[in-house]
């Protein structure tokens, strides 16, 4: 094992390939899905904290099933919550902004990708 795959597989439970791997391939998607979702139902963007939350124990659970990581590495956990909770948010963001410019095209204006602004 190279340093970077023993330094990994201490703080984040395995190795560097299979952390990316299973946190953009496997449960990113969800992720996006989530906060996709959690926009389109027009629910608050502080219950993406909680999904992703529970996003992060099953990517943990999949990691030590399929690839014999360990299932209670607080590192991994923390780490996958972070990827997950920013996956969401940017699906929430860039879904919210969509709705508001459809919705209410008198009121308001796209202003980049994630912002809107009040049209004068």
């Amino acid at each position: 094992m190279s340093p970077i795959d023993v330094f990994s597989f201490d703080w984040l439970g395995d190795t560097l390939f299979n952390v990316i791997l299973f946190n953009a391939i496997l449960v990113g998607p969800a992720s996006f899905a989530t906060g996709h979702a959690m926009a389109l139902a027009w629910r608050p963007w502080n219950r993406i904290v909680a999904y992703s939350a529970l996003l992060s124990a099953g990517l943990r659970f999949f990691d030590y099933a399929l690839a014999n990581g360990e299932l209670w590495s607080i590192g991994g956990f923390i780490l996958g919550w972070v990827v997950q909770f920013g996956i969401a948010a940017f699906a929430f963001r860039l879904t919210r902004v969509r709705q508001m410019v459809r919705q209410y095209p008198w009121l308001y204006r796209r202003k980049g990708l994630l912002a809107w602004e009040e049209r004068h």
